[in-house]
């Protein structure tokens, strides 16, 4: 089982802005920057994640830490992110579920639009907004999220990309925990049939027996008819 708290190494400098590729990355980006309280905050965060000023990111489902260097000295950079209740994971098992493809594409490095609006529809919304990312930092900021926090959370953008799983993470769901939730859902309906099979069922049987009913009555009817051949003054209507 994958363990609750993965660090992931640090990301190297990049010599060029690093923007977002994927749809779920740009729509992480959205998150990050409506939770700014300034244009110069991002700005300074982006210098510092592209820059290579943060340290590897610790991931635990709902929250994620990170240490920032910059030319005041070394911080400490933290996060949360809501974690899905009992529904929200039951529901995002159930979106996963439902397509074949949907765990290759995840396993592979993708994130279906498909499956994002099917999970938001069952009430796990996967991709946050800005008020639900919430930070605190040791540099003693004015404001929530300071610019080491959101150099962190413009370096999550590169992971989510990366691999949408750190995403589910953070969600509270880590990979092998689903992919172990996925199993157990699998071994369920295989043990006992569902509502749906045991109706066709139910229905098959009702038909069966409609048919065994008409089979009798047919032979009932052909007996009568071979008791008219034999006595042919007995009247028609004793068919019926």
């Amino acid at each position: 089982m994958q363990p609750s708290t993965v660090v992931h190494s640090r990301l190297a400098a990049r010599t060029r802005p690093a923007r977002a590729s994927t749809w779920w990355g740009k729509a992480w980006v959205r998150a990050v920057e409506e939770a700014a309280y300034a244009d110069g905050d991002l700005r300074r965060a982006r210098t510092l994640a592209r820059g290579g000023h943060v340290g590897g990111i610790t991931v635990t489902p709902g929250g994620f830490v990170a240490s920032v260097e910059d030319e005041g000295g070394l911080v400490t950079a933290s996060g949360t992110v809501p974690v899905f209740d009992a529904a929200g994971r039951d529901a995002l098992v159930e979106t996963v579920a439902a397509e074949a493809g949907r765990v290759a594409a995840l396993l592979a490095g993708d994130l279906p639009h498909t499956l994002v609006e099917h999970a938001d529809q069952l009430g796990a919304e996967l991709l946050p907004y800005g008020g639900e990312l919430g930070s605190s930092c040791t540099c003693g900021f004015w404001a929530d999220p300071c610019p080491h926090a959101l150099a962190v959370l413009y370096q999550l953008t590169w992971l989510v990309e990366a691999d949408p799983f750190v995403l589910l993470h953070l969600r509270g769901v880590p990979r092998d925990a689903l992919l172990a939730d996925l199993h157990e859902r699998s071994t369920t309906e295989q043990a006992s049939p569902t509502a749906a099979a045991a109706a066709d069922a139910a229905a098959a049987a009702d038909e069966d027996a409609d048919d065994v009913d008409a089979a009798v009555d047919a032979a009932l009817r052909a007996a009568r008819i071979l008791e008219l051949v034999d006595d042919p003054a007995t009247g028609i209507d004793h068919l019926f």
